[in-house]
Formats: C-alpha cells, structure tokens, sequence
C-alpha cells in the first residue's frame, strides 16, 4: 500500500475534450472516467477566478481528476472558462465576468449528458461558485457544491433563484477564508432554503495543504455519491494498493 500524496495520480480513463458554447467559442477540458466501473456521479467543475490565476488545473480539481475516479467512481469534468489558459489547453474568448461563463457551464452539462453518464452535480470554487449561482437555469443537473464561495459576481436574486429549483446546494466554507467567512456565510445563504453550509477547520480559501483537500474531496462525494460512506464510513482511502503515478511538476 502507497500512500496518496498531493501528486498522486490513480488509474482512470482520461480524455482530452472540446465543448462548444452557444456563442460560437470552443473551449478546452478533461473527461476522468473510471476505468473498472461505472460512473456512480458525475462532477462538472468551475474553476477559480482566472484573472487570478485560476484554471482547470487549479490544484483542487487536479487532484479531484486524479483521485475520485478510482477512490469513489466519480466521473470528473473539468474545462477551462473562456479565455482561460493552463497547461492542459487554451480555451477560446475572454473572461466575461461570469455573464457569458454560463454558456460555457451549459456546454459541460451538455456533454456530460450526451455521454450518458449520471446527471451531474456542478462543483465550483471561488469565481466558480458565482458561475453556477448566476446561472440555476443550467439543467438538468442534480445539485451544486460550492468551495469557498466569495458571493462576489452574484446578487440576491440570483440565489434566491437557486433556492427556487429546490436542489440540494452544499457550501463549503473555510473557517479563516479570506472573503466570506462562517457567520457571514450563515447570513448571506439564508436566501437559500435548501443550502447546507460545512465549515473546513483551519482552512483559507485556497485549501492548502492535505488535510483541507481531503475535507473537500470528502464533502464533494458526501453530496454526490453518498452511498460510498455505507462502505467506508471513514471516508476516502488515504492508501491506494495498486498502480500510481507521481506527477512531477509538484
């Protein structure tokens, strides 16, 4: 047994895809399968603010791609937003601020569907949670799972939209984040009656370090696939016997 590291890369069946929006852009993602069974959930992931340096990669969604696949039979989809680069690819257009961002999320969703596989659960962080939150017309799709949301490029309309659809929202919210913080978290998410916000103990918010990833990683299949927990109830392996790579840019 090998322990999972921050560069630890478990089997998958991964795809290099395009998604083409409804304003004409072609944008860059990944697909991670699992590569022995099939998909119990599928995750549609928004990554951070890309004028920050936000992107599919973003360490994150990296390490979601690169585990859950194998730990917990999550299907993951990561993309680059418009005009966003990283080193899995470029994707066509410029940022727009989360307005235009949802025809990007639209296009993910779709694909995810054409594919048959289970309907997805959107997971966003930072920038990406007010992608999501913007935009509760993107459907069909079965919750969302919010990483430290800044409830910066949304409104209250907009999550009391989300509290109309009735689907499940969980909001992860790290104790010391640096914009939105647990109380005012509590107080800005009562417009959402089907919200439930989960406090990461001593984490900011770019989840540094193990054991914030595995809160998170934990709480997303926690929402999405819940009947991992009947089988392990401690949550997600932190050994793995069986191939691994050790990805080398870390």
């Amino acid at each position: 047994m090998a322990e999972i590291r921050a560069n630890s890369v478990l089997p998958a069946l991964r795809e290099g895809i395009q998604l083409h929006t409804a304003d004409g852009l072609t944008l860059v993602g990944e697909l991670a399968l699992p590569a022995s069974a099939e998909p119990a959930a599928t995750i549609v992931t928004v990554h951070p603010l890309p004028t920050h340096g936000g992107m599919m990669d973003s360490h994150l969604f990296r390490k979601a791609a690169w585990r859950l696949p194998a730990l917990a039979d999550v299907a993951v989809l990561r993309f680059n937003t418009r005009g966003t680069s990283s080193p899995g690819g470029a994707s066509e257009g410029s940022f727009e601020g989360g307005d235009g961002e949802g025809f990007d999320l639209a296009a993910a969703v779709s694909l995810a569907l054409d594919r048959r596989l289970p309907t997805p659960w959107l997971v966003g962080w930072s920038f990406g949670t007010d992608v999501i939150l913007k935009h509760s017309e993107v459907q069909p799709i079965s919750g969302a799972v919010l990483v430290s949301p800044p409830l910066r490029f949304c409104a209250p309309a907009d999550l009391q939209a989300w509290s109309r659809t009735g689907l499940p929202v969980v909001a992860l919210i790290p104790e010391f984040d640096d914009y939105l913080q647990p109380a005012a978290a509590t107080e800005r998410f009562a417009e959402i009656s089907n919200a439930t916000l989960l406090v990461g103990a001593g984490a900011k918010h770019l989840w540094v370090g193990e054991p914030s990833v595995r809160f998170v990683l934990n709480e997303i299949v926690r929402a999405v696939n819940p009947r991992f927990f009947d089988k392990h109830p401690t949550g997600l392996p932190t050994q793995w016997e069986g191939p691994m790579e050790r990805w080398t840019d870390l």
